[in-house]
């Protein structure tokens, strides 16, 4: 990073600072938690050689305080140490059943997570939103960007039960909505995934959404399939078909890659089976707002009766629990 010529080619310039800032993450806590814990050896010593009415065991129980913090900090990182956990995430929200109701859970979903991004530092751009036909989101994909998205994402894969007293019913009745979460790894351009021209079906069409000078007059969005497999990926975030087309393949990419690293694992079954149906009997996390307020994560146990907290982006005790627990299937 030193030399002259660094900046010369500013994307992999790029990369190395990522990296450098990846690896400065990694390390820093550890020195701190040496040098917090030599504080507290020259503490618990001048405590010591002083007698029990000395000031410096106070000194010492507030070192140990922050010793012991940092050392649950430092072993968090360990949960962290999956191959892709450092990669950015492809996030995408599916209403399932419910309907309307579904559709707004699908988009009260979409704002806890964006909320959940802000208040961790991470940035995240939206790829393809299928508004409601009355209310909310039908579908919603977006990127996370930042340190271990995929390793802290990864967590919210399963679907989602919302229970509330509907907004949109006259009659004031509760309803049990549903929502599926799936996260994919951002797959890196060290991994080479070869796709033929031949595999893909590329459409091209006027994007959707509130308007404009530009976004409904012009074929933009994208559409890929990949015949082989059946997967199909829609982009129509950007102004520029070809950005759109750019983006369109890098979530192709992701899939393709989780969709071989099941098989090789021969995990592809018991994956789905964890996610199951968008409906009742399947969720990984309940939302309950009747008649009795309590979010509680099925995997864990991990539940919390503050729901607004969670909704406006409340989530790491959900994710480190989660993460703590060796990473459980969700329970039936």
């Amino acid at each position: 990073m030193t030399r002259n010529d660094f900046w010369d080619r500013k994307e992999q310039a790029q990369e190395t600072v990522s990296e450098v800032s990846m690896l400065k993450n990694l390390l820093e806590p550890f020195r701190r938690n040496v040098n917090q814990l030599d504080d507290f050896k020259v503490m618990a010593e001048l405590a010591e050689a002083e007698g029990e009415d000395s000031p410096f065991y106070q000194e010492a129980d507030e070192q140990a305080e922050k010793l012991f913090k940092g050392l649950d900090e430092l072993e968090f990182l360990c949960f962290l140490s999956g191959k892709m956990d450092h990669n950015n995430a492809i996030v995408t929200i599916h209403a399932g059943a419910g309907g309307t109701e579904a559709c707004d859970w699908c988009g009260m979903l979409y704002r806890m997570y964006t909320h959940w991004c802000d208040k961790r530092g991470f940035s995240y751009d939206i790829v393809d939103m299928q508004p409601g036909d009355e209310a909310g989101t039908k579908s919603v994909n977006f990127i996370v960007q930042g340190e271990f998205a995929y390793g802290y994402m990864k967590a919210e894969k399963g679907v989602h039960r919302l229970v509330r007293i509907s907004p949109f019913d006259a009659n004031k009745r509760r309803h049990t909505s549903f929502a599926s979460v799936d996260v994919l790894p951002e797959i890196n351009d060290d991994i080479v995934i070869d796709i033929a021209e031949s595999d893909l079906r590329i459409d091209t069409f006027r994007a959707s959404g509130a308007g404009g000078q530009h976004i409904n007059r012009t074929d933009s969005a994208v559409r890929i399939t990949h015949l082989p497999t059946g997967i199909v990926v829609t982009c129509q975030s950007e102004r520029s078909q070809h950005k759109n087309k750019a983006n369109a393949m890098r979530i192709l990419k992701a899939r393709l890659f989780d969709l071989e690293e099941s098989k090789r694992r021969a995990e592809h079954a018991a994956e789905s089976a964890a996610k199951g149906d968008n409906a009742f009997g399947n969720q990984i996390r309940s939302y309950v707002f009747q008649p009795y307020q309590m979010v509680k994560d099925l995997r864990t146990e991990e539940e919390t009766s503050n729901i607004s907290a969670v909704l406006d982006g409340d989530l790491d005790p959900f994710i480190i629990a989660w993460l703590k627990a060796g990473q459980p299937q969700s329970r039936v």
